[in-house]
């Protein structure tokens, strides 16, 4: 039994030093808590959050920033500095250091896009209808917000109409919900289902999570 964190760990570097894992899917697909729980089976393995590095004039625009602050150094085993955007105030925050480690996880809309590909050493989906996935993340954001969702669908259906993330996916995750009468906004799970992707190389049977911890796959 091998849990999908030491898989990840035993990756061959694929930026520099580093092997940089992605997690893409559609917003509210659970891609920032599948991260985390990620992160702490690899011993607080960092995350970068694309939420940090779009704008509200750039949803997707931002990979040339993300190649030059992040990429390239992490690329030459330094560390690499961004400026996280303030989705409140509309402008980059202070500096922020991503050290060079074994492991590090980017996660967000548009991980998978194919300027980014090369450097990943593995890419998963979060395989959850569009529909859905936006719907759990209006509920989680409010009515407050209903602007941006409406504008933020529009762009996200154009993004990966023209560069698709998903027929390029390594591994399909999957969340387990606890039956018909959990809601969006508790978001409750019995943990992942982790499937073969369309743009894996054959190898190995699927692997399948059970249980809340995601160290469980095997």
């Amino acid at each position: 039994m091998h849990t999908l964190e030491h898989r990840l760990a035993q990756l061959p570097p694929s930026c520099g030093p580093v092997r940089l894992v992605g997690l893409d899917g559609h917003a509210g697909s659970g891609k920032s808590t599948l991260a985390a729980r990620l992160a702490a089976g690899l011993g607080g393995a960092p995350v970068l959050h694309l939420d940090d590095i779009a704008t509200h004039r750039e949803l997707f625009a931002w990979t040339e920033r993300l190649l030059r602050e992040v990429i390239e150094p992490l690329g030459r085993g330094e560390t690499a500095h961004y400026h996280p955007y303030d989705w409140r105030t509309r402008r980059p925050g202070p500096a922020r250091a991503l050290p060079s480690a074994p492991v590090i996880l980017i996660e967000g809309v548009g991980t998978g896009r194919r300027a980014l590909r090369p450097h990943l050493a593995l890419l998963l989906w979060m395989d959850m209808p569009p529909e859905d996935a936006w719907a759990r993340g209006q509920a989680r954001d409010g009515q407050e917000q209903e602007a941006f969702w409406a504008r933020w669908t529009e762009a996200e259906r154009r993004h990966f109409a023209e560069d698709p993330s998903r027929p390029f996916a390594d591994l399909l995750v999957r969340q387990r919900v606890q039956g018909p009468e959990v809601t969006a906004e508790r978001g409750e799970t019995e943990g992942y289902e982790v499937l073969p992707g369309p743009g894996r190389t054959p190898g190995p049977s699927p692997v399948v999570t059970h249980g809340d911890d995601s160290s469980a796959v095997c």
